[in-house]
């Protein structure tokens, strides 16, 4: 591997290949971005994200089968008044549904007679203390989300006139008039609109604080370029590669895929970058020649790179695995981004050190001792030497090797308290509960919640097909002590056996018990139809609605969760194993990376429950973390027990694990420290799944960087002696 590496450098990294690296480079990102389109331009998400054979899924399917909706999406309109609406108010809806009929806003298909009403039966519609009243605006369904922007916009205008009040910007809870837009086209609006803003911001935020770190730990402006640079061709092909992808309709991406795929890529590359870069400085300390100092340092980093490339890559490739959309979206962009980026750090970063050699580190330059001497003698003075080695590292590993026990049990009581911690974290599913409580269509929901009872928000669909019997499929539902009120069952239109009812919870159809009913209310309508005599009823029973939604998400995900932990634990074990040629190696390393993320979740716990003060963690953010932690995190372990590994040939076990974690800690604590920095900018974006995403898998970054990393698996490996290579070749030494 490592002469196969060294020509790998001569080939990409040599005097007279270097500069055809980089122009084969710039080629490939001008062409591909000339002929296929940026993935930004290809994002199509869609709130679809259960499979089709779900429940509520098929519910879905059914009512748009049988019960046709020809009036379209709906825009909610909330009025909102403290005290009680006014006569003004009302005449204003009044107006505002005239104009509206006469002179539609773009993509309005349809809007009801309001306009016909008399005041009394409007004020009927409205909430029972009058406060409060929802009106609907109906879009076409082929309509995209962009479009209804500036249908958006005109209506505000309208309001506004109509009004003569700021009532879209007077906060909820003051005085006067407020309106809000929400239900499914203010939603998909506001989304739209908060990731549109979120994506220059999370750019920005995150290149500048990546240049920031890289200065402050390397002190190097050109080398602090370097490996953005690099990073940033590499954007360059994955960019345009996945908008091919997406616009073949091989792949669904979305605008949170992309923001967490910048983040990612930053973080990651920068980090692989990193590794390369340490060696190079520390060759160039014992090679007088660049291109043999550079050839060294990608023979002896460079397999490190590439397995920690391919661990990573291929554990978010399972979430491929995944039955729910926003896991099975996010496989092939990131493992793609991660491919794409070790093959840039091994080909185009080795150029780019090539051409600028020594300067590259300025004004830090690395030097042979010989190169130093004949230099102080020509200055007549003496010159620093650089430090190869920081105190933490020399610290860290002599502490590892001298007292081992004290170390595993520190870090085990620290680490397995913050774990005990996980299975407390109460989590949600519910996507308003994701966006920022002052977003137009969350403040609209909130109203509406406020001021209606609580399951008149979100009826849910009971179908049943009857196969013509008589079943007292609403007498049967209306029994249930949970349900607050039933309609009449209404025939398909295609099939009239198929019967409808919509049955209105007691509680707040959003809250976990609530949730947790879904099977009762199948069960309570599958028993209707087999006292009418109706086979294998429960397959013929179908809920529909978004408490049916959360229901199936919650099933949808634990099944997603219980299949792919698993098979990125073996993946990663299977690397591992052929890697370093050890079962016992393997073992300890992934049990250390999977106490790290379970301590990541409390501690990420801690701080959004009562730092940030949510009630709840999105119930998202638990697979996410497990996979990125567990692929990233495994990088850092890669690269510094490779770096035992190879010090165990030429010397004793004590001072190969010292000088390995010596050698490897100042470029891991660097490369932890940016790529948890990346991750903690997702803070930026107004999305709490993204903030808490980022929140978990910085602090899990950072407990691996300064805890599993340095002290745990280097006393592990002390205390393990020679068995820690078993059955490798390694272990009879």
């Amino acid at each position: 591997m490592g002469d196969f590496l060294t020509k790998w450098g001569g080939a990409v990294a040599g005097p007279k290949t270097r500069w055809l690296t980089v122009i084969v480079w710039v080629l490939i990102v001008g062409i591909l971005s000339a002929v296929w389109p940026q993935v930004n331009e290809e994002e199509a998400g869609g709130s679809d994200l259960l499979p089709a054979s779900a429940m509520s899924s098929e519910a879905a399917a059914i009512l748009e089968e049988q019960f046709p909706n020809t009036a379209g999406v709906p825009l909610l309109i909330v009025w909102n008044r403290e005290g009680g609406l006014e006569q003004a108010d009302f005449t204003a809806v009044q107006e505002l549904y005239a104009g509206l009929s006469e002179d539609p806003v773009a993509e309005q298909s349809l809007v009801p007679p309001l306009a016909e009403l008399p005041p009394p039966a409007l004020l009927q519609q409205a909430s029972e203390d009058a406060e409060a009243l929802t009106t609907p605006v109906f879009f076409n369904e082929e309509a995209l989300t962009e479009e209804f922007q500036p249908a958006l916009e005109e209506l505000e205008s309208r309001i506004s006139a109509l009004t003569g009040e700021a009532a879209f910007s007077e906060a909820v809870g003051e005085e006067g008039l407020r309106v809000r837009f929400t239900g499914p086209v203010g939603i998909q609006t506001d989304a739209t609109e908060l990731f549109s803003q979120a994506d220059v911001t999370l750019l920005l935020a995150t290149v500048a604080l990546v240049l920031v770190l890289l200065v402050l730990l390397y002190r190097s402006p050109i080398l602090a370029l370097v490996p953005l640079i690099g990073v940033g061709f590499a954007y360059g092909v994955i960019s345009p590669f996945l908008g091919f992808l997406a616009d073949n309709g091989w792949i669904t991406v979305d605008a949170q895929a992309v923001s967490i795929m910048t983040v990612l890529l930053f973080g990651a590359g920068t980090d692989y970058c990193l590794f390369l870069v340490s060696r190079y400085r520390d060759e160039l300390q014992t090679e007088r020649d660049k291109f043999s100092a550079l050839k060294l340092a990608i023979a002896n980093s460079g397999g490190a790179i590439a397995v920690s490339a391919l661990t990573t890559a291929a554990g978010l490739l399972t979430l491929g695995l995944a039955y729910y959309a926003s896991y099975d979206r996010f496989a092939v962009p990131f493992s793609t981004a991660i491919i794409i980026m070790g093959i840039a750090v091994l080909t185009l970063l080795p150029a780019l050190l090539a051409i600028f050699g020594r300067a590259a580190f300025f004004p830090f330059v690395p030097r042979t001792e010989e190169m130093i001497r004949e230099k102080e003698e020509k200055k007549g003075k003496k010159i620093r030497r650089l430090k190869t080695r920081s105190r933490f590292s020399l610290a860290a590993g002599k502490a590892v090797t001298e007292k081992p026990w004290p170390i595993i049990i520190a870090c085990l009581i620290l680490l397995g308290g913050l774990a005990l911690i996980a299975p407390r974290i109460e989590t949600t599913y519910g996507l308003l509960d994701s966006f920022p409580e002052e977003m137009p269509s969350r403040e609209g929901f909130a109203i509406i919640a406020e001021h209606y009872p609580a399951g008149e928000i979100a009826p849910a669909d009971v179908i049943a097909d009857t196969e013509g019997e008589p079943v007292l499929l609403a007498e049967t539902l209306a029994e249930a002590g949970y349900i607050a009120s039933v309609s009449e069952p209404v025939p398909g239109e295609g099939n009239p056996d198929i019967q409808r009812v919509q049955v209105t919870f007691e509680e707040d159809p959003y809250a976990d018990e609530t949730v947790a009913r879904i099977p009762e209310l199948k069960a309570a309508a599958a028993e209707a139809l087999e006292e009418a005599g109706v086979v294998d009823a429960s397959e013929k029973v179908w809920i529909g609605g978004e408490t049916a939604v959360l229901y199936d998400t919650q099933e949808i995900t634990s099944r997603d969760q219980a299949v792919i932990i698993p098979v990125v634990l073996a993946i990663i074990a299977v690397l591992l194993l052929v890697y370093l040629r050890s079962a016992v190696a393997m073992t300890y390393l992934l049990a250390t990376v999977v106490l790290s993320y379970f301590s990541a979740l409390g501690l990420g716990w801690l701080i959004i429950h009562y730092g940030l003060g949510e009630p709840a963690m999105q119930g998202l953010i638990p697979l996410y973390a497990f996979v990125f932690l567990v692929a990233l995190g495994g990088d850092y372990n890669i690269f510094m027990i490779s770096s035992i590994w190879k010090n165990r040939e030429k010397m004793p076990l004590k001072q190969a694990i010292a000088e390995g974690v010596s050698e490897t800690s100042s470029v891991i604590t660097s490369a932890g420290l940016i790529l948890a920095g990346t991750f903690a900018v997702l803070a930026v974006l107004p999305l709490q799944v993204l903030v808490q995403f980022g929140i978990v898998t910085a602090v899990g970054i950072l407990l691996d960087t300064f805890i599993v990393r340095p002290l745990l698996v280097p006393a592990i490996t002390t205390v393990l002696g020679r068995y820690a290579f078993w059955p490798g070749r390694l272990w009879k030494k």
